[in-house]
């Protein structure tokens, strides 16, 4: 009998993320500048069982620590090949994956990848940030800072391999990845 937790939507059809909407290392048929690096993960609820079919989406600034969007200062001078915006599902073990670029540490932040989750059944779209291991910067930052220091440590990638690297979610219960409000 589904509860009212499994029956509230937004509901995502099998194809709602096109296809090469997680590869943000060329926009337009054109490669983007900087050293491109894989994140992947999986998605789980609290009781470890992986969640099908969600929605992750990624926004991060370029390789020079821009963003392309009007609100950065520096809009204009962002790389033009590098849209900093995708969106990928997961499959049947909850597994998610991205290609994109190295972001470049923005002014007063470390490097880092903004993590937004939605699927059915949550209340409102899951926010976090996803940091780089072994950045002297991520102390100093006052996202990664508003975290307690106990949990700090869910909110850095690990790195499997030269630029290849792993950011696991987990939506509630212990071990649960730190998720800010608007």
């Amino acid at each position: 009998m589904p509860t009212g937790e499994a029956t509230i939507g937004p509901f995502f059809p099998p194809r709602y993320v096109d296809a090469g909407a997680n590869d943000l290392t060329q926009f337009e048929d054109r490669k983007a500048q900087g050293e491109v690096i894989e994140i992947a993960g999986v998605v789980r609820q609290e009781d470890g069982a992986p969640l099908e079919n969600l929605v992750v989406e990624i926004w991060q600034a370029d390789a020079k620590g821009i963003y392309r969007h009007p609100a950065d200062p520096r809009h204009r001078d962002a790389d033009p090949r590098f849209f900093g915006w995708g969106r990928a599902a997961t499959d049947r073990e909850g597994r998610y994956a991205f290609r994109t670029v190295r972001p470049g540490a923005l002014q007063g932040r470390a490097r880092h990848i903004n993590v937004m989750v939605m699927f059915s059944g949550l209340m409102r779209i899951l926010k976090t940030t996803m940091f780089f291991p072994g950045e002297q910067a991520n102390d100093a930052d006052p996202v990664y800072q508003a975290v307690p220091k106990a949990r700090r440590h869910f909110l850095v990638a690990r790195e499997e391999a030269a630029g290849r690297y792993r950011f696991d979610l987990k939506l509630r219960g212990e071990h649960e990845t730190p998720f800010f409000d608007d």
